[in-house]
């Protein structure tokens, strides 16, 4: 890896781990109680990576406006989430094996996610536990993706520039919010949405398995 970068920045939901599953089954459950439709896992594909309110958001049905099963759906889902979390989430092929190789090469590693701040510091550190410096979710001080306030207060947390920071994530999310907090952009495509997202919002690389991250910079 050229010594250009010190750290790298990872989006969670559908790069560090696959968390599907857990979160529609978690959020299908709380709809059917309130006599909700659910959704299929490839529709909960393009929900996910804006936070617990934008999906929830999203799952309800079109022109919905019962504000009190809203609000309940609101305080339940987190609740069923952490009962769920680690019943099908598990980490990418590789994924395990890249961490130890960037700490190995002196890379400082970092997480930034739309995810509740307690739900991003619970399965980080159950499946990865003390690799990471910083593992910054959503509270009511920090914006959501793609605001970049995030990126450059972890940025200047970690005591670095922020064009020192390779950024993964699989959503067009993450690439403008590294676009925009002037790091360096990498999407991944074994995640929720693909290739043609990524480029379109301006990946600096595109890689199909972890490994391929030091292609070209070994």
């Amino acid at each position: 890896m050229t010594s250009k970068f010190a750290a790298v920045l990872w989006d969670l939901d559908g790069t560090l781990l696959h968390t599907l599953e857990d979160l529609g089954d978690s959020l299908n459950e709380v709809l059917a109680e309130e006599n909700l439709p659910g959704h299929t896992y490839d529709e909960y594909r393009l929900m996910i990576g804006n936070g617990r309110e934008r999906l929830i958001a999203r799952a309800l049905p079109p022109g919905f406006d019962d504000q009190e099963k809203a609000r309940r759906i609101q305080q339940q889902f987190p609740l069923r989430y952490r009962a769920n979390q680690y019943r099908k989430t598990r980490p990418y092929p590789g994924v395990p094996e890249l961490l130890r190789e960037l700490i190995v090469r002196g890379l400082r590693l970092a997480v930034l996610s739309n995810k509740d701040q307690s739900h991003a510091t619970e399965v980080v550190e159950h499946y990865f536990p003390g690799l990471f410096e910083e593992i910054w979710g959503l509270t009511q001080e920090r914006p959501a993706k793609p605001d970049p306030s995030s990126a450059l207060a972890l940025a200047k947390a970690l005591g670095l520039a922020p064009g020192r920071f390779l950024y993964l994530g699989d959503s067009g999310v993450d690439m403008e919010t590294a676009l925009r907090a002037g790091m360096w952009p990498v999407g991944v495509t074994w995640g929720y949405r693909g290739r043609e997202e990524l480029a379109a919002t301006g990946a600096t690389r595109i890689i199909d398995s972890p490994a391929e991250l030091f292609d070209g910079w070994a």
